[in-house]
């Protein structure tokens, strides 16, 4: 099985982080019981001070190469992605899609309905490329804005509600698509560093909630232990 990370800010992460990534892969290792390749065109972290994404310090310095692959950006979301899907799918031959997006979008660029548009453009692309492809799509986690910005705040909940009907719509027995839980327990003020951004419990928690949803409707690898 080959896997592609597809994210914003949160998945990418920023120089001496470990990412949610990072933790998945620990998971995969331990778990997933089969072959399987992290793929796509990206390795690097952000850089804060020159704002590329071409910092290759993890904290972990034994994270290999091969594992930190992905497609993910920082300030990238929907909008982004659903142009560059087909082509990233067809080149890395992904089978499976990891997917954090749209609070980007929400925050900058498109409302509820145009994100979830842009979900739709980003799934049927993904299947141009490779028609059984499977996907698990995360719901929005509104960060510390959603707390004193209500417009903001609504946004989010409707994206989110828009969003379980594009997967309830789209899904097929051929190309599986699976709307992974809220991370249980997820806190701004315990989880994220800045109050978007996840801290170390934010990224276990983050990878919980891919492996438990693929574990409990795929039977794929077992439930999330953090280590």
């Amino acid at each position: 099985m080959r896997i592609m990370f597809v994210g914003d800010s949160m998945t990418i992460g920023g120089a001496g982080e470990h990412t949610w990534r990072y933790r998945m892969w620990q998971h995969l290792n331990r778990e997933f019981g089969g072959p399987y390749r992290i793929v796509g065109p990206r390795t690097g972290l952000h850089d804060p001070y020159s704002g590329a994404a071409d910092s290759q310090a993890y904290a972990d310095p034994d994270f290999p190469e091969r594992a930190r692959c992905h497609l993910a950006g920082w300030g990238e979301g929907w909008l982004h992605m659903a142009p560059l899907i087909r082509e990233t799918v067809a080149e890395h031959r992904a089978d499976l899609l990891l997917v954090s997006l749209g609070l980007i979008d929400l925050g900058f660029y498109t409302d509820a309905e145009q994100t979830a548009a842009n979900v739709r453009a980003f799934v049927a692309e993904a299947r141009e490329a490779n028609s059984r492809i499977r996907m698990v799509l995360l719901p929005v986690i509104p960060n510390i804005r959603a707390e004193s910005d209500p417009p903001f705040a609504e946004q989010c909940r409707r994206f989110n509600e828009l969003l379980a009907k594009t997967v309830a719509d789209l899904d097929s027995p051929t190309s599986p698509l699976l709307l992974a839980s809220r991370p249980e327990g997820y806190d701004t003020q315990r989880d994220t560093y800045d109050g978007t951004h996840p801290n170390a419990s934010g990224e276990h928690r983050l990878a919980a909630a891919y492996a438990d949803a693929m574990y409990q409707a795929w039977d794929l690898g077992g439930p999330y232990e953090p280590r």
